[in-house]
């Protein structure tokens, strides 16, 4: 047991943002542009998705670890036209089976104006409560269901690394942040 606990202490300092060194605007877009390379290189599909989307919050970084009792965060950006109008975080914890952590990149396709409009006018939405997220998975040849196209709002998870692994975005609160 005390194995454990040291693991999750230790995993919890490596993968734990610290708050007082939070990322400058500059810092955030620079990992945002890396990430949206990365998802363009796996998915040319999500990349005409994401250039028919009214705005795309791209979290380059989101850390998740815990034994039992666990927890994530990420900042991110909001791209409208290509452009950033808006930083985020991204935050959740969790309570149950679960060992280890996980690094990996969320971003989200705002496919209507109206998705959009709910999104930014909630002081602090959670998907799942606040608005529905169609969770992307891509088939054969790179081709994202034709369901999933539908829906105004797709959100794709990539580049997980790490030793617990969980697809989902439900339960995310998602709020504001000023840089």
């Amino acid at each position: 047991m005390k194995t454990i606990l040291t693991l999750l202490f230790l995993s919890l300092i490596i993968f734990s943002p610290d708050h007082s060194q939070a990322a400058s605007a500059q810092e955030i877009n620079a990992k945002v542009n890396q990430a949206l390379k990365e998802f363009y290189r796996h998915s040319s599909a999500g990349k005409e998705l994401a250039q028919k989307a009214a705005a795309v919050l791209i979290f380059p970084d989101v850390i998740k670890a815990g034994i039992g009792i666990g927890g994530e965060y990420g900042e991110g950006a909001l791209r409208e036209g290509g452009k950033t109008t808006a930083y985020y975080n991204v935050a959740s914890a969790s309570i149950g089976f679960q060992l280890g952590a996980q690094l990996k990149s969320e971003i989200l396709l705002f496919m209507t104006e109206e998705a959009l409009r709910k999104f930014r006018n909630s002081d602090g939405w959670e998907a799942g409560v606040d608005g529905s997220v169609a969770l992307a998975t891509l088939g054969a040849g790179g081709e994202i269901d034709s369901n999933t196209i539908q829906q105004p709002i797709i959100g794709f998870i990539f580049s997980n690394k790490g030793l617990m692994y969980n697809l989902s975005i439900e339960g995310s609160k998602i709020s504001p942040i000023s840089r």
